[in-house]
């Protein structure tokens, strides 16, 4: 008579008992909670900061280097580490053309020709530096160029004139070279015909983009005036395309391989180096998190057996009164099931607070590393840890999983109890 009275409980049942089960003994639950609320805490903290890395060495890329998807040629690409510009990129076409094209392709935002060489550099305690020919103001409408603030990046004066024999310099390498607006700076680079080209252009403003990389090492000049100076006629190095969405690089790089050809190559974003190799070790991370709720989960398989062997009457009370083994397990299992969701609900909780308030104020990791050390990563001078709801619902399902199946071999232990035996004890 109990056994089908019980029986049309059904899980439901179970549920009931396990959960009134999990506040029995509020010491043992406490342990329990905190052990796998630390545990997800600091799932949620560590992979918010990870995140924010990624997010920052993401807009870095865009911001800089590939935007969401760059053309170049073939020739290009396969010597790119000394930014060579006799190789235009679709080479006997015209750039206005082949930018109109590019513009027409569905999710375009906006479409740049950019330039990269390198200067040695004339009366300068600093020998060498990048020239970087873009169309400045028309970028700022699109990109922040300060990773930080959010800003165009201008610290002082202003960006070069369109066809202006001016520049502007990064706020390191004016340091370096005590350097000012309305200095003259001297340098020397090579042409698309091979030809040394000398100029001397006006300071007109110092940036801070906060990337080591730039601020250290880059003159900025405008886009038409560099194109002259190296002899590209109407042509570019490099043609930068923006998406509305950095999902959508994907079928704009497929359109773009159809306009310019097996001369050019067509890169995404996601494409990038340091971009592929940090995707690499995201598995790396996912273990280092899963070693953090292991460690708690011990604690929580200690203190299941514990009950097991506190409450073996009571197991074998269950067991005369006509409940199975298989549901003597069950209801074992939804108490270390409820211990495991209540102390991830604290974890994210508390983790979620922390992550919301720092996601304000940026970590400036390079201060605390130095600036060297980081020279070569693609990653702005400070990260913003990344809150998010999604990262707190994916470490709340982490902590429940995991502990939960780790909990389910102790809660077997309760069937292989014989109720005489047990209650004989």
């Amino acid at each position: 008579m109990n056994n089908m009275s019980y029986s049309r409980g059904g899980n439901g049942t179970l549920v009931k008992i396990a959960f009134r089960n999990s506040f029995r003994n509020m010491r043992r639950t406490m342990f329990c909670v905190t052990s796998v609320g630390i545990a997800v805490f600091f799932i949620v903290f560590y992979s918010s900061i990870i995140q924010g890395m990624l997010n920052s060495m993401h807009e870095v890329v865009q911001v800089f280097d590939l935007g969401h998807v760059r053309a170049v040629s073939a020739q290009y690409e396969e010597e790119s580490e000394y930014s060579p510009v006799q190789y235009p990129v679709a080479e006997g076409k015209s750039l206005t053309t082949i930018m109109e094209e590019i513009k027409a392709i569905h999710g375009v935002r906006a479409v740049f020709p950019r330039i990269m060489a390198y200067a040695t550099l004339q009366e300068s305690v600093v020998k060498h530096a990048k020239l970087w020919g873009i169309n400045m103001n028309e970028e700022i409408k699109i990109n922040n160029f300060n990773l930080t603030d959010r800003t165009d990046g201008l610290a002082q004066g202003r960006y070069p004139a369109p066809d202006s024999n001016e520049c502007a310099i990064g706020i390191t390498f004016a340091q370096k070279t005590g350097l000012s607006i309305g200095d003259r700076l001297p340098l020397k680079t090579s042409s698309a015909q091979f030809s040394d080209k000398m100029w001397s252009p006006v300071i007109t403003g110092i940036f801070r983009f906060d990337y080591a990389k730039m601020d250290s090492e880059t003159i900025i000049a405008d886009f038409s005036r560099l194109q002259r100076l190296l002899v590209l006629d109407d042509a570019s190095q490099q043609i930068i395309v923006y998406a509305d969405k950095p999902e959508m690089s994907k079928s704009i790089a497929r359109e773009m391989e159809r306009i310019f050809g097996p001369d050019d190559v067509v890169s995404q974003w996601n494409e990038q180096y340091w971009i592929v190799t940090m995707n690499m070790y995201e598995p790396l991370f996912s273990a280092i998190y899963l070693i953090f709720l292991i460690v708690a989960c011990f604690l929580i398989v200690n203190t299941i057996t514990m009950i097991i062997h506190e409450r073996i009457k009571e197991i074998g009370m269950m067991g005369s009164l006509g409940m199975t083994r298989v549901e003597i397990v069950k209801v074992f299992f939804f108490e270390s099931v409820f211990l495991s969701m209540f102390g991830a609900a604290v974890g994210v909780l508390l983790g979620g607070i922390l992550t919301g308030v720092l996601q304000n104020y940026p970590i400036r990791w390079t201060a605390a590393a130095g600036e060297s050390t980081f020279a070569e990563l693609p990653a702005a001078n400070a990260i913003f840890i990344n809150f998010s709801w999604l990262n707190l619902l994916q470490s709340w399902l982490m902590g429940v999983v995991v502990a939960s199946l780790f909990t389910l071999f102790p809660s077997l232990k309760s069937a292989f109890v014989e109720p005489v035996e047990a209650l004989r004890r």
